[in-house]
């Protein structure tokens, strides 16, 4: 390892902003808020061609005209309704990942849903025309707003090859692929990369390394340092450029990205194992795969959320009689408090009270925590039956009125069991990226109970599964599925 001092790096530091160019700003957000600029302006100009046409104009006939009031406030609310429309469909994601098509055709798509709207919620008058209304604001929103954003990409762009905006990262892999990639960073500005230096998979590569050429990428550390680097220089992005095809390193490094949000992008080369969780890009003629970082769409995390909410309190409201009859059972089968609480891990690695129907016997000072076995001699009488059928599961609906959990998602796992999971296996705290769930893929997938690696690791691939293609139909599918293993007895009593 390279035992380093902060003065250390501070002098390759030094050397990087002689070495290669300091941007002046960082990419982060300046991207997004340029793109907000250009959308205000765009809709608002908008706004002021559609009231001109329709109300000052000939074309449209109208009985009633706004007055300054109304006229404020309806740019006010025609402002708001474009620009959150606009972020719940995914409009303000990086241009730079995304090509001049693809995002004129996501904006006329979305402008068309939009416009289908406010002609829908608007009260007309009775002598306009909805056509000709939605004509009008489908034509001048579409016009305004690609204008906008065709100028938004040209002086981004421009900012890119002055070298002003860039976006700070490491790139991580062997010295020669990496110093390669450094280099044609250096050569074209326009990419909009401002690599740092290179962190080394192989250390041994050092001592092969010559010092002798002022040409040579600067060498940040190895892989073990990359926490501390990555503190240090708050790198946007991590690149991996290697010829090593250590599947387990790679996926560490992406794990720990992953962790830090830091965004991802790898070599071509690497795309095999990443089959699944990657797509790839061109980033000016450069294809780069991307790990996706992003789950779901704004607009579908939303829809989630209210999903969530609906669904669980028609649950508790239907079957609140069903509930009672339940919670008086557990009390009257064995002594102890109706519910049981008990720490769980949640999305981020926060830690939450998770709610259950008592179904083992009563112990005021719980031993270690142990998963449940097969045929577990704590398990009361009635505990038996409403493990089987996974009554014993439905305060958790609770947990997800809290916001704690969802309905569907990975199942949250106590605060032991992940520690000494993330040491066997480096990339579960990937599962901690999202909610945790009352039922989830591995639930409605899977028979095995028992604490075992291979269990884990089984289960791992359950939830990476539901991760990587984490949808709305995925969510119905298996609530579907979860109530036909409810009707057949699926749980472990």
């Amino acid at each position: 390892m390279l035992n380093r001092s902060i003065a250390d790096y501070n002098a390759i530091h030094t050397d990087n902003e002689s070495h290669f160019y300091k941007s002046k700003i960082k990419s982060g957000h300046s991207q997004i808020l340029i793109q907000l600029l250009f959308d205000v302006v765009a809709i608002f100009s908008a706004y002021l061609l559609i009231y001109f046409i329709r109300f000052e104009s000939t074309l449209i006939s109208v009985t009633v005209k706004p007055g300054i009031a109304e006229l404020m406030l309806g740019a006010f609310v025609f402002e708001s309704f474009w620009l959150v429309l606009f972020y719940f469909s995914g409009m303000y994601k990086n241009w730079y990942e995304r090509s001049p098509f693809n995002e004129m055709w996501k904006l006329l798509k979305t402008v068309l849903i939009g416009c289908a709207i406010i002609i829908f919620l608007v009260k007309l008058d009775s002598d306009s025309s909805p056509r000709k209304l939605y004509l009008l604001n489908v034509v001048l929103i579409s016009l305004t707003t690609l204008s906008g954003r065709t100028t938004a990409r040209i002086i981004e762009k421009r900012l890119r090859r002055n070298r002003i905006l860039a976006i700070p990262s490491i790139i991580v892999g062997t010295y020669k692929r990496a110093s390669g990639f450094y280099a044609k960073c250096f050569k074209s500005p326009s990419w909009g990369y401002n690599p740092f230096g290179i962190v080394l998979i192989n250390q041994s590569e050092l001592a092969e390394i010559t010092t002798d050429s002022s040409n040579n990428p600067p060498i940040l550390g190895n892989l073990e340092e990359l926490q501390e680097l990555t503190d240090y220089y708050k790198p946007e992005e991590i690149i991996i450029s290697s010829d090593n095809t250590d599947h387990k390193r790679i996926i560490d490094i992406v794990s720990f990205a992953s962790d830090n949000h830091i965004k991802v992008k790898v070599d071509p080369d690497l795309y095999d194992i990443f089959t699944g969780q990657a797509k790839t890009q061109m980033l000016y003629g450069i294809p780069l795969i991307e790990i996706r970082t992003q789950l779901m769409k704004p607009w579908q995390e939303v829809i989630k959320r209210i999903f969530d909410v609906i669904f669980s309190l028609t649950f508790i409201i239907l079957g609140l009689p069903l509930w009672l009859l339940v919670a008086l059972i557990v009390k009257l089968d064995s002594k102890g408090p109706v519910l049981y609480s008990q720490p769980r891990v949640g999305k981020n690695g926060k830690i939450f009270k998770i709610y259950k129907y008592r179904s083992m016997s009563y112990e005021p000072l719980p031993k270690d925590q142990k998963w449940t076995s097969k045929n577990d001699p704590r398990v009361t009488r009635f505990g038996k039956f409403i493990r089987k059928t996974h009554i014993d599961e439905t305060p958790q609906f609770f947990n997800v009125l809290m916001g704690d959990m969802s309905v569907v998602g990975p199942r949250p796992e106590q605060p032991k069991f992940v520690d000494e999971f993330s040491k066997l296996l480096p990339y579960y705290n990937r599962r901690h990226k999202v909610r945790p769930g009352i039922t989830g893929w591995w639930q409605v997938t899977s028979t095995g109970y028992e604490l075992s690696l291979e269990e884990v690791t089984s289960r791992i691939k359950d939830d990476f599964y539901y991760i990587e293609n984490m949808s709305l139909k995925l969510d119905f599918e298996i609530v579907i599925r979860t109530v036909w293993c409810v009707l057949k007895g699926h749980g472990q009593a």
